[in-house]
């Protein structure tokens, strides 16, 4: 071949080479969309190649061959910016079915077939011919009726694609909207200044096609893209596959800490109005009371924190990762925070270290029941037996039994109370253990239990007095209350002094609950103690007659009362007295009318 270099096919033939080179480094940055992009590069780069050869050209066969292999480029380069489009906007399935492909692909093929075989047809071209202009010799062509099908084929293709990204993206955050300007100007030019051929006002008479020329201003604004818009770096359709899926939240802010994208998963931990856009929004105006956390980003430091948001009444736990980004191209500062949930894990560990707690209270509480069976329950019933052995072999007479008799029966009494209370915890801490709740008359009750404490009352002249009217009905579990009452009764006696009252009080609430009342004028409890009653500590207190206690009882109670939906409660004044109440339901809250 040869070829006479002049100015235009020096400039086709840099800039063609040119984006070779440049089509290789963006296919190196990976990606569907971005291999389409570069096939189009590359067709445009055929094209322009080709076409500068061209104009280096005098022969006519030469001229013929170069067209032909033009053609490649520009059958090529509309697909390419086609689905190009179709992947940016994430209609990639589009193109994946055979019958779609066909259908786009048939039209140039059909054309690569008319241009190698026009001399057989002249469907692409009527004739070609050369003229000349001063030294430049051009290529006279007479457009033929497939020329004009295929260039219809060419516009079609690329105002659909350029259509397809303005609409996916015209409210998509700046940053992608350069991105999509920065494109679609980019592969605009090239093709209007094509027109401009097709028109015939290009220079030296419409001789020459200035398509090609235009691929400079194209690779400028490719790399404008590049450089300043982030192209390639930032996809969107990466960030709508991605980031929308992602359970984590990400914001991006720029130099003044103002939003400029984020995903949507970030809304459900800020409360804020859905209708109301985030962009443009300082991060300080959603993010309230987090001095920590500012604190790093105006110290730019990079790393992890741990927040606290609320929304909507729910408490979220989260672990906020924070990345600097300094662009120093163009002078840029972005941030990005990454919001990972870590409330069900937060939430986890703080059951596992309740149940951890949970579990070495139930442990201490074991070690102390067993402390109790080892020596509060065996040292009496060891004492009742030696008492009644040596009763048996004379070794103590019938007087001397006789003053030993009351001793023996507070013990015996003592240990009768320890060991119904232990009982029924065990029972009910069994695994399966079923509360029979059910309704009941209190007053019946109460004075089965004052009946039962008599003999010990009188013994210390103390008056129990209830003021508790027949017919009053509560919904709990019987036996489990008759423990409760016993309790607090005999509490209320072991430490009341001499010529005492006790004062048993029942009364109805709003809320559907009876409240009963335990008050007495005994030696009271201290401020210190009382915050121990119900806790299951080791409280071992004697009575005004010297009784024992374990404070086992109170902890019982406790227990009893929360499974029955009711409380229990306590008021004291050392020295003055005590208050015990205890709430009921009324009735059953399965059936209460809400």
């Amino acid at each position: 071949m040869d070829f006479t270099f002049n100015a235009y096919a020096i400039i086709l033939l840099t800039c063609g080479i040119t984006t070779i080179i440049l089509s290789y480094f963006i296919y190196r940055r990976g990606g569907i969309a971005i291999k389409w992009f570069t096939l189009m590069m590359s067709s445009s780069a055929i094209w322009s190649i080709a076409y500068g050869l061209e104009l280096a050209s005098s022969t006519i066969s030469q001229i013929t061959l170069l067209i032909n292999i033009e053609y490649f480029g520009v059958t090529v380069l509309p697909i390419g910016w086609f689905f190009f489009s179709l992947n940016l906007i994430g209609k990639e399935s589009w193109y994946k079915k055979p019958l779609n492909t066909i259908l786009t692909l048939i039209i140039p093929i059909i054309t690569i077939v008319l241009v190698w075989t026009n001399d057989c047809h002249h469907l692409v071209y009527e004739k070609i011919g050369i003229t000349t202009n001063g030294s430049l010799h051009f290529a006279d062509l007479g457009r033929g009726a497939w020329y004009y099908i295929f260039t219809g084929y060419f516009y079609i293709l690329l105002a659909v694609g350029a259509y397809l990204i303005l609409m996916k993206f015209r409210k998509s955050d700046q940053i992608y909207k350069n991105q999509n300007y920065s494109i679609i100007l980019g592969a605009l030019i090239p093709w209007l200044a094509h027109l401009t051929s097709l028109l015939g006002v290009s220079p030296l008479g419409g001789h020459v096609d200035v398509t090609p020329f235009a691929f400079i201003i194209t690779i400028f604004f490719i790399i404008l893209g590049i450089y300043r818009f982030k192209l390639f770096d930032i996809i969107p359709l990466a960030r709508e596959k991605v980031l929308e899926l992602m359970q984590d939240g990400f914001f991006v802010l720029d130099q003044q800490n103002r939003i400029i994208d984020y995903n949507k998963s970030i809304r459900k931990y800020i409360e804020l109005d859905r209708r109301k856009k985030l962009i443009g929004v300082k991060l300080d105006e959603i993010l309230l009371d987090q001095p920590a956390f500012f604190e790093r980003i105006s110290k730019r430091q990079i790393g992890k924190i741990e927040i606290t948001l609320t929304q909507n009444a729910k408490k979220f736990y989260l672990e906020v990762d924070i990345l600097f980004l300094n662009d120093n191209k163009f002078n840029n500062n972005f941030t990005i925070i990454k919001f990972q949930d870590l409330t069900s894990f937060k939430n986890d560990a703080l059951k596992t270290k309740e149940q951890a707690n949970e579990l070495e209270r139930l442990n201490q509480l074991k070690d102390r029941i067993f402390s109790i069976i080892a020596h509060d329950l065996r040292g009496p019933l060891v004492n009742l037996s030696e008492v009644l052995k040596m009763l048996s072999n004379d070794q103590i007479s019938n007087e001397e039994f006789k003053d030993l008799a009351p001793t023996l029966s507070k013990d015996i009494i003592y240990t009768t109370d320890l060991l119904e209370n232990i009982l029924h915890w065990s029972r009910s801490q069994l695994k399966g253990f079923g509360i029979k709740k059910e309704f009941f008359n209190l007053r019946n009750l109460i004075i089965n239990e004052i009946n039962y404490h008599l003999p010990a009352a009188t013994t210390k002249k103390i008056v129990i007095i209830h003021d508790v009217f027949p017919g009053e009905m509560v919904y709990a579990d019987i036996l489990m209350v008759q423990i409760v009452v016993r309790n607090i009764l005999n509490n209320a006696i072991k430490f009341c002094k001499e010529n005492s009252e006790i004062h048993i009080t029942a009364v109805y609430k709003k809320n559907q609950k009876m409240l009963i009342c335990f008050k007495d004028n005994g030696v009271g409890i201290s401020a210190n103690m009382i915050g121990k009653l119900f806790k299951g500590e080791n409280i071992t207190t004697r009575g005004t007659f010297n009784e024992k206690g374990t404070g086992l009882g109170l902890m019982v109670c406790k227990d009893f009362m929360t499974r029955n939906d009711g409380n229990i409660t306590v008021e004291s004044i050392e020295g003055k007295g005590s208050k015990f109440c205890i709430t009921l339901p009324t009735t059953n809250s399965s059936f209460a009318v809400k």
